[in-house]
């Protein structure tokens, strides 16, 4: 179904037209919310690429190597064995699919078996009933809740916050 491997430069034109759509932005990143030019996201996508801190990939379609998004673990401690999942899948065409529990499995042994992390985490939009049932599927269970954490369309609403342990996976 898809493979996972490492950004390039190139692919930053794929984020373009991604980050414009308020649809496939509306549960990711804060930071999306307020890109406006190539040239800002061209930044932040040469920060992706650079950051040590992070396991940042690729996803594409299995076949024809096609470019759906992103995923990876932010803020990877060592010391604590311990990282923050995320997902961006901009291809509206592969949603509701089952390519977003695919990814997060596929991350999960790569953060277990190859970062030999202990724990990792995510936080999720309450409303992104997909994202939450993918994350459910894939071994995370959620742990707790921020209230009101995140304003989108002029509404708050709150995030979860999911883990999976290693030995519960």
């Amino acid at each position: 179904m898809i493979t996972l491997a490492p950004l390039r430069p190139e692919h930053v034109g794929h984020f373009y037209r991604w980050i414009r759509d308020p649809e496939v932005i509306e549960y990711s990143l804060s930071a999306f919310q307020t890109m406006t030019t190539e040239a800002q996201i061209d930044d932040w996508f040469a920060r992706t690429l650079r950051d040590d801190s992070s396991l940042n990939l690729g996803v594409f379609r299995q076949g024809t190597n096609e470019l759906l998004g992103y995923a990876g673990i932010s803020g990877i401690s060592r010391l604590n064995q311990s990282g923050e999942y995320f997902i961006f899948l901009g291809e509206r065409a592969c949603w509701g699919q089952g390519v977003g529990t695919e990814v997060t499995k596929q991350v999960l042994v790569l953060g277990f078996t190859q970062l030999h992390l202990n724990r990792i985490m995510l936080t999720v939009s309450e409303p992104n009933v997909g994202g939450v049932r993918a994350y459910e599927k894939a071994g995370f269970r959620v742990e707790g809740r921020l209230r009101e954490a995140c304003l989108r369309n002029g509404q708050f609403h709150d995030k979860l916050i999911m883990s999976v342990l290693k030995a519960e996976w």
